[in-house]
């Protein structure tokens, strides 16, 4: 499937948008109410170029909504646009999170996808930046989802991925990658850190989020075998059960996923396994922990 399927996906108008600046009109967040579950951010990808707009997240952040959870969906000022780029979009993102953190002090699940992965795993790390940096903050994050998400921006920048996207976000400027790069900014501990990706996506390639996990002892890796890079998005797609599975119980705090109590990341749960483990044995499913690396542990039913 393709991102020009997900505008095909039914929506609905969100419930409120909220205005978090007033330098540019993309400067809002759509937010769509739900009841019962915490609340989630989510940050859609497009490897931050203006072309890639929040309307093919927004399907997925009416899926979730459904189910229960409030959904905040950022729009931040983008490549190609005025104030985009390096660093009216880190700007942007953290004035977005800023502004929810003081609506919901008691803290938000970060979900974010491609781009919108890599941004959500910095907005988690901003606490780990220098004190004078403009974006340094302690962030009232429970955890974060990194579905097919640019984890290491240097990596990005140097392999010229998206057409040389990072190279355009950051101006060609490779001095700028410390306080913007999450894999310059680890280790992470701030609750539960999944990473999802498709081990058929042709847009990022899985051995990015590998070497992550490898990196990172707090973070689970799922592979779902068939997904490719819109999929995980797609709440149509026969990925989506794992997705929902997985955000679930991250925003739950992760106790089913946390690897260093051995349960790696097939997600079992105090009463079994969990949807998403069962989601994964559906699909062949590799899931990887961290601090278990060397026992990749395929899921199967």
């Amino acid at each position: 499937m393709s991102y020009q399927d997900l505008l095909t996906r039914p929506v609905r108008p969100p419930d409120r948008v909220l205005r978090y600046g007033d330098r540019h009109p993309d400067q809002v967040i759509d937010v769509y109410e739900g009841t019962g579950r915490p609340p989630l951010v989510l940050l859609h990808g497009g490897y931050w170029m203006a072309e890639y707009d929040r309307r093919h997240a927004r399907p997925m952040a009416v899926a979730l909504a459904a189910l229960g959870h409030t959904v905040w969906l950022p729009e931040y000022r983008r490549v190609g646009q005025e104030g985009g780029g390096h660093p009216g979009t880190f700007d942007d993102v953290a004035a977005a999170l800023d502004l929810v953190r003081a609506q919901w002090p008691s803290g938000v699940l970060l979900v974010g996808h491609s781009a919108g992965g890599h941004l959500a795993l910095w907005s988690a790390l901003r606490h780990r930046l220098p004190p004078g940096s403009r974006w340094h903050a302690e962030p009232a994050v429970r955890g974060v989802v990194g579905l097919a998400a640019v984890c290491d921006l240097g990596e990005a920048f140097t392999a010229g991925l998206g057409g040389g996207a990072a190279r355009a976000l950051l101006h060609d400027r490779a001095d700028l990658l410390d306080e913007v790069d999450p894999a310059r900014l680890l280790p992470y501990d701030r609750g539960p850190l999944v990473l999802v990706h498709g081990v058929k996506d042709r847009v990022l390639p899985v051995s990015m989020s590998r070497r992550t996990a490898a990196a990172e002892p707090s973070a689970v890796l799922i592979e779902p075998s068939d997904a490719g890079h819109f999929s995980l998005i797609d709440p149509l797609s026969s990925t989506w059960p794992l997705i929902t599975a997985a955000i679930e119980a991250a925003a739950g705090g992760g106790a089913a996923m946390e690897p260093a109590a051995g349960r790696s990341a097939a997600m079992d749960s105090g009463a079994g396994r969990s949807a998403a483990a069962e989601s994964a044995a559906g699909r062949g499913a590799v899931m990887e922990s961290g601090a278990e690396r060397g026992a990749v542990r395929t899921v199967r039913g």
